[in-house]
């Protein structure tokens, strides 16, 4: 082979051989294929709008800035009814500023007023209950010309009502205003006791009122520990100490001595009577007829002169205006009703007539002697 002659590529078995040149002819290129004339264009990817972010997070901080402010104004208005109230207890007014007042009749627009103040529920002696703020706004309010004490209790401890009716007369006393007893659906015991503030006493057609007597709880559980395995054994400073313990047997050393203060109670019940209810003062004996702890319907009631007439709480309403001198047009007449402070509502969650409570165990166990009606269970009190 000559050195002018092209080298002969090797065959392919996917490739036709090229056809070997020969003189005078032109072999043209392999084939090439032809060039894009056309240039691709890289376009950026599209950006979201900043718009909707920018929505959330304004709803966001002015949500926060909203919860902030409700934090802030209620936090203020703790602070100011915390500071309120230590003031109402420097100053005093703890028991007006507790206690508001709420129209039921007469003329509205009138100045002066007959309050129609409540003791509902069993009674106990709470120095700061709402029985005895009521009293005490009654003597700060001189707009006050009269009352209507409207009773609808069983009765209760011997203490409370004793103490209940010593603030109902300076009450009287210090204001010289008149007072009507309006009796509800129940003014048995304690109940009846307290009535004998009232100038005249009125009872709706059905009231139990009487129940002249007093009681003391006491209870013995001595044979039920035995039982269960339990064992009482106090240490105490003298042969009486544990008398009235429901964990052992009563002597009879110690139920005279109990029958002792329950008469001397008794006693003192049927002179407040007396007191209250002129009939009875030169008439002792027939209160004694009386006074065995039963009750009396109203119709018997008032024909036993324990009671002046059969009529509802409007009825002892206006008879109290007359008494005082006043007509209809010339009074308002309001109710006191609770007002908790914020603390009380928050810290106390305190709920009347409730039938448990954190004190039950003890008015259970406790010894206590009772102006009630027998047949209610006394546990807890109406505050």
């Amino acid at each position: 082979m000559s050195e002018n002659t092209p080298e002969t590529p090797p065959s392919s078995p996917n490739v036709p051989p090229r056809p070997r040149p020969t003189a005078g002819h032109y072999v043209p290129p392999p084939y090439q294929p032809p060039p894009h004339h056309f240039q691709h264009f890289h376009q950026p990817p599209a950006r979201s709008s900043g718009c909707g972010q920018a929505v959330v997070i304004g709803l966001v901080f002015m949500g926060i800035i909203g919860a902030v402010g409700v934090c802030t104004l209620f936090g203020m208005v703790f602070l100011f009814s915390v500071a309120n109230d230590a003031f109402s207890e420097i100053s005093g007014e703890r028991a007006e500023r507790t206690v508001t007042e709420k129209v039921i009749g007469g003329n509205r627009d009138a100045r002066d007023k007959i309050v129609v103040l409540t003791i509902d529920g069993l009674i106990t002696s709470n120095a700061d209950g709402f029985v005895a703020r009521q009293i005490r706004r009654v003597v700060s309010d001189r707009s006050v010309k009269a009352v209507v004490l409207r009773v609808n209790s069983p009765g209760g401890t011997m203490a409370g009502s004793d103490y209940y009716l010593y603030l109902l007369k300076k009450m009287k006393s210090e204001r010289n205003i008149p007072v009507v007893v309006s009796m509800g659906s129940m003014a048995a015991s304690g109940g009846y006791y307290v009535s004998m503030v009232g100038d005249e006493i009125f009872a709706e057609p059905t009231t139990i009122t009487g129940s002249i007597g007093v009681i003391a709880s006491l209870f013995d559980a001595s044979e039920l520990f035995k039982k269960v395995g339990v064992e009482s054994t106090p240490i105490v400073s003298g042969p009486h100490k544990t008398m009235g313990s429901f964990t052992k047997p009563m002597t009879e050393e110690e139920r005279a001595i109990w029958q002792n203060l329950i008469d001397d109670n008794f006693d003192r019940f049927k002179q407040i009577i007396r007191e209250g209810r002129k009939e009875f003062a030169n008439n002792p004996e027939e209160l004694d007829k009386l006074a065995t702890g039963r009750v009396f319907t109203a119709n018997e009631a008032a024909a036993h002169k324990l009671l002046d007439e059969i009529g509802f709480l409007d009825d002892a309403v206006a008879r109290v205006g007359r008494l005082a001198n006043m007509l209809e047009r010339d009074y308002k007449v309001i109710q006191y009703e609770p007002k908790l402070s914020v603390i009380n509502a928050l810290l106390e969650g305190r709920a009347p007539n409730k039938l448990w409570s954190e004190k039950t165990l003890s008015e259970i166990t406790t010894p206590k002697v009772y102006l009630i009606y027998p047949y209610v269970f006394p546990v807890d009190a109406t505050e």
